[in-house]
């Protein structure tokens, strides 16, 4: 019996395994918690079976706390860093992570982790300004004369234009049509982060939406084939239907009275900020300088 325990206790301490031995996966540590970095290695066989991996991080409630890619190395070594935070990082207990290079190559280990809350003292910490009275006499006059006009609404940059058939993502030229029922959609955004879009929506009762999204605004791919989306209705994992085209894929997703938000990860999304909104964006700084400058003129002409 103690041998059989020793070789469990070993077991569990070394590096999880594949079924077919194809994928090692470990961690350098048994347990985190919410300051800890998670330091994932590990190393696959068959470099030919594709470079991309998937990677999974499963909460001990079952939801998805982490998803994304890994790229392995020429020598057939991988590694990944997390930050265990955000809202998906709330529950102490046993997280399982899982490795995927194809749907016959996959492993799979686990740690503990600990949630630590911030300290009560920092809540304290918090600089009222609205009573603060100043009582100052300007003496100076500023002759400001100002040309150049700067439209604030040419420069909000929107998260997404939502008609009743079509919403668009940002500045993605790709419109995503939907049909929702029981509900509407408030607003539309992605996370670079977690590789996601994420939607707002209000709810009268249960209901279901219905999206079709272009390719080129999310997809989920690995090793140039189809992988599937995750789908999470205000942070639970739900199920869901899908038809694929080469073009877009069209989700089908039933949300509860009260649902708030859906949030759809993949492996690719639009990047938030396109080359419309770096215009846009660039134009008013040069606009403010432009205005900086000449009110130190006008100041200085009067001296």
């Amino acid at each position: 019996m103690i041998f059989a325990l020793f070789g469990i206790l070993i077991t569990s301490i070394g590096p999880a395994f594949g079924e077919d031995g194809s994928v090692v996966v470990s961690t350098n540590k048994l347990s985190y918690s919410t300051a800890d970095v998670i330091l994932i290695s590990g190393e696959i066989k068959y470099n030919a079976l594709g470079n991309q991996l998937s990677l999974i991080i499963q909460s001990p409630n079952g939801n998805i706390a982490y998803i994304g890619q890994i790229t392995v190395n020429s020598d057939n070594q991988f590694n990944a860093e997390i930050n265990p935070g955000g809202p998906y990082w709330k529950t102490s207990g046993t997280y399982t992570i899982q490795i995927t290079q194809n749907e016959n190559n996959q492993t799979s280990t686990s740690f503990e982790f600990q949630v630590i809350d911030a300290p009560e003292n920092e809540l304290d910490q918090v600089i009222v300004e609205e009573n603060v009275e100043v009582d100052v006499e300007v003496d100076v006059e500023v002759d400001v004369e100002v040309d150049v006009e700067v439209d604030v609404e040419d420069v909000a940059i929107l998260d997404s234009v939502v008609t009743t058939t079509t919403l668009t993502v940002q500045d993605s030229t790709d419109l995503v049509s939907y049909e929702i029922t029981n509900g509407k959609i408030i607003n539309v955004i992605p996370d670079l982060d977690a590789v996601s879009l994420l939607i707002d929506i209000e709810v009268i009762e249960d209901g279901s939406i219905t999206l079709t999204i272009p390719r080129s605004v999310l997809d989920a791919t690995i090793n140039n084939d189809d992988d599937e989306f995750f789908v999470l209705v205000d942070g639970e994992e739900v199920d869901f239907e899908e038809i694929v085209s080469s073009v877009d894929r069209t989700l089908t997703i039933e949300f509860l009275a009260g649902s708030e938000q859906i949030e759809i990860i993949g492996t690719f999304v639009i990047p938030e900020f396109g080359t419309i909104a770096a215009m846009i964006l660039a134009v008013a700084i040069i606009s403010i300088v432009a205005i900086s400058a000449k009110s130190k003129i006008g100041m200085l002409s009067r001296y």
